[in-house]
This record gives C-alpha cells, structure tokens and sequence, in this order.
C-alpha cells in the first residue's frame, strides 16, 4: 500500500473573499491613526506653500461682506510655509487642541460613563435585559442590547458578546450564532441607539468643525440624529434578528461541541441578577426618573432656565447645546444610586476612582484628538477645506447629482472607507473637513450629511479585521471553535453588513427626503447660508 499522501485541496477562494484578502493587505499599510494625523497635517502645510505659489483661487460661494470674505470674491490658498504661517502655527498649537470640539464635551461625558460602569450598573442592565427575555425572544434581546449597549461601547464587546455566545450555547443553539447577533447589535448597529452616548457629542464636534469652513457660526449639538437615531434602534433590531434567524443560524446548523475550549462556560456570565443587583436597579430606576424630572423642569416650564433666553425656544437652546453635562449627571447620578445600593460606591473616594478609571483609559484618544486638531485646524486656515468644497460641488452641480442620489453614493463611500480606517473618529475627522462643506453648498444640512456618515461607518464594521474589537471578538469566538479563522468570521458577519447597509440607506432616504422628518431635534435637512 503507498504510504504517499494525496496533496490538500487548496482553499477556492471567491472574488468577494479576495477582494476582502486585498482590502486587508492594503490596509496593512496605513499607519497608526496618530501617525496618520501628524502625517497629514505636515502634508497640508506642504501643500498650503506649493499651492499658494500657485496662486490657485476660486469664487467664494458665501455672500459679499461675509465674516471671512475678501473683498475682490475669491477665495485663495494660504500658506503655512512663510514667517506669517510658521507663527501662526506656533503660537496656536496648544489652543487647537484645547479648543478641538471633541475633546471636552467626550472627557465629561466619560467621567459620568465611567461611574455607571465601576459600579456594575451598565453590566448588570445588559444581564438583565437579555437573560429575563422569553425563549423565543431572546435573539430580539440580544440585537437590541447591543444597539443600547453603544451607550458605552467597550462594555458591549467584552460583555455582551461572550454572554451571548454562553446563553445560546445553554440554549442548545449554536454559540457562534448568539454572538454574531450580539456583534451585529453593538458594531454593526453601532449608530443607533435610544439613548445619547459619547459617540454623539464627538462626531457632532467634528462636523461643527467642518460645517465652519463654510459657516462660521454652525453649531451642531449632541442631539443632532437622535430622533433618526431612536428609529433606526426598531429597524436595525429588526433586520438583525431576521438575518440571524433565517440566514445565519441555519447556515452554521448544529454544534459540534467538540471544537469548543473545555472551559468555555464563564459561570458568573450566566448569573440571574441577584436580590442586591435587582435593588441596584430599582435605585438607579428611581434615580433616572428623578433625572429626568429635573431636566423636563429645565426645559418645558415658560420659565426653564435652559431654554433660549431670548427667544425662549426649547430646540436652539442651552439645554442641547450643553447635553454632554447632562449625559455627565444621568450617569453620575444613576451609577452612584446602583452602586450605593449594591455596596461598590460607598465613598466620595469610588466616584472618583471610576472618573479617573474612565479617563486614564482616554490617555491614545487625547494623543489622537491632538494631532487631529492640528490638522483640522490647518485644513480651515489653509483654506483647502473649502477650495476642495467648492470644487466637489461644482463637479456635482455639473454633473446633475445634486438630489437624494448623492446620499447613497456618499453612504457607500464611507462604508468601503470603513473597511480599512476603523474608527468613528478618526474616518469622520478626515472625510469631514471635505464632505461637510461639499455637501452643504448644495444645500444639505450638516446634521444630515452626519447621519448618513453615521450609517456607512456603522455597517462595515462587523467585516474588516481593521476594526480595532474585530480581534477581541475573534479571540472570544475561537473558546467555540479552536479552528475559526478571520475569513469564516467574516462569511458569519457580511450578510448583516448587506443587509444593514441595503435597509438603512432606504430608511434614511425614506425618513429625511420621502416623510420630510427631521434627523434630530432642531436638525434641518437642507442648509441655506
């Protein structure tokens, strides 16, 4: 008998999959975010000096005798390598990064984030909305914690995730299907939720500073999507728990627990809530309708004191353009009522160590949010930002895409993007110094264009390796399949992407353009200067 053994079939690897393979392979090649910032800023100085030699110029699109208008019309390059650049970098270094949106309003409402979490708040809220669903709900539950679990990102990778996984696995259903619809819920829905969450205040921050460019006053509050927001939290649950049901569960049929890690049964992850966390939650129930009591006092009375004080209008008010002190207080104030309640905050001294907790983990942000102000701050005074606009613009005027078309496009756009820059952050901080003022000189609203961003961002997380969770994510999927690879991992995820992709958009075009609602409160859908 030959003892020679027949060569492996080699892997067929279809054109999507190597087209992932390719997006992989060049997103390889990008630096860190960081790096990429500083890298970019420096270009834009480069260019500023080559540019402004040049002389290039075009019509200014803002009215004559706009704060910011030169007196013959024309806007032009300006350049960062002369003595008058080199001082003005100089001596505004430090206030572009204090004075960077982002950054305030995400450092408090992070200290509030982090009380609800030291305190066992948010985990305790997750547990007990997923592991109380009935049987047949439960995969209703899960997508929909995972939406809500955005309130604090991290908290819904590290927790939700693997409980999904253990409740499915005691299910006897397949672990890998609980937690794709987990992972769908907390990435792939990563733009939707009930609740205003950090992410909300620091994307408004970066598209105020686009919107800038073109109009120096804009201001755009935290609450800018939340009414597109809310309804997309119904319609992503939805379409997440069909497509786990009748696509990915079956296609991965039944277990084979003999993959799984011996161990893979995390017993504190299946825990019912204990009697003390149960009294947690009636506290901190009690707490947020005490909360917001106190907030309806502040706005909907003639005389609350954050509405406009002039006009007395309860949309352009101080009680949305300040939401990040109220996130702070809601999670204060909720974290601390649970946390008395369960014995974790007893003191002064644990309020405090949870804030420091929550900022020490923000140290790569900041150094991120620094060089991002840097070149958000150079892109404004070199005027490139809004010579690009102005040309994108044109070319979209001219070629006749100027209506709802054009949001398809640009959804679609950041999704591919996302493929290969996987954070929020930094994808909008680069795309929206262009896209923002492009998109509003032909009449869109900044908070509409954040919107759609939000959704093309969203999507395509669950399928590119470039995500910086992807990897947690695999690593917790591997406890139930010691042979799961990158590419099995993405073939689970990629029909949520298409379908999230495909649904939302509708959704977006339906609610804005279809119904003429608005994307949030006091958020038009059309700009006019």
């Amino acid at each position: 008998m030959s003892n020679i053994q027949p060569k492996p079939t080699p892997e067929r690897r279809n054109a999507f999959t190597r087209f992932l393979d390719t997006v992989e392979w060049l997103g390889n090649f990008l630096p860190h975010p960081v790096t990429l910032f500083a890298v970019l800023a420096v270009g834009i100085v480069l260019l500023s000096g080559v540019f402004g030699w040049m002389g290039i110029a075009v019509e200014d699109p803002r009215p004559a005798g706009a704060r910011g208008v030169a007196e013959d019309g024309m806007l032009r390059v300006v350049s960062l390598l002369n003595g008058d650049g080199v001082r003005m970098i100089f001596t505004n270094l430090v206030t572009n990064f204090t004075g960077f949106a982002p950054l305030g309003v995400v450092l408090v409402s992070m200290l509030g984030v982090g009380v609800a979490e030291r305190s066992g708040l948010l985990s305790a809220a997750i547990r007990g909305m997923v592991l109380s669903a009935p049987r047949h709900l439960v995969t209703v539950a899960i997508v929909f914690a995972g939406i809500v679990s955005n309130t604090a990102s991290e908290l819904g990778y590290v927790v939700l995730v693997p409980l999904a996984g253990a409740i499915f696995y005691a299910l006897d259903r397949h672990p890998l299907a609980g937690m794709a619809a987990a992972f769908a819920g907390v990435s792939g829905g990563y733009s939707a939720n009930i609740l205003i969450g950090t992410v909300d205040p620091l994307l408004s921050g970066i598209t105020q500073e686009a919107a800038r460019l073109i109009d120096p006053d804009y201001v755009v509050v935290a609450t800018a999507n939340w009414y597109f927001m809310v309804a997309s939290t119904f319609v992503i649950t939805a379409v997440g728990t069909l497509v786990s049901i009748f696509i990915v569960e079956p296609k991965l049929g039944k277990y084979d627990t003999s993959r799984a890690d011996p161990n893979i049964l995390d017993s504190r992850t299946m825990q019912r809530l204990s009697g003390d966390e149960k009294k947690g939650l009636s506290w901190a129930l009690i707490a947020v309708i005490g909360v917001l009591g106190v907030m309806a006092l502040t706005l909907i009375p003639e005389w609350g004191v954050l509405r406009n004080p002039e006009t007395g209008d309860r949309i352009n008010a101080p009680f949305f353009r300040g939401f990040a002190v109220w996130i702070l207080i809601f999670f204060v104030v909720t974290g601390y009522a649970y946390g008395r309640a369960v014995g974790t905050m007893r003191t002064d001294r644990d309020v405090i160590d949870a804030m420091a907790t929550a900022l020490a983990s923000l140290g790569l942000y900041m150094v991120l949010a620094f060089f991002a102000a840097q070149f958000v701050a150079f892109f404004g005074w070199t005027n490139l930002g809004a010579i690009t606009a102005v040309t994108g613009a044109e070319f979209l005027q001219n070629t006749g895409m100027t209506g709802p078309m054009v949001f398809l496009f640009f959804i679609l756009m950041c999704a591919v993007i996302n493929l290969s820059l996987g954070s929020a952050s930094a994808q909008w901080a680069v795309t929206a110094p262009i896209f923002v003022p492009m998109l509003m000189l032909i009449g869109y609203a900044p908070e509409a264009i954040q919107a759609a961003y939000r959704i093309g961002d969203s999507t395509t997380n669950i399928i590119t390796p470039m995500m910086s969770y992807f990897g947690l994510i695999l690593a917790w999927a591997t406890r139930y399949d010691k042979n799961l690879g990158v590419g099995t991992m993405i073939a689970i995820m990629l029909p949520y992407t298409i379908f999230f992709l495909i649904t939302w958009s509708a959704f977006f075009v339906l609610w804005t353009f279809v119904l003429d609602l608005p994307v949030g409160p006091g958020s038009p859908t059309y700009y006019s200067p």
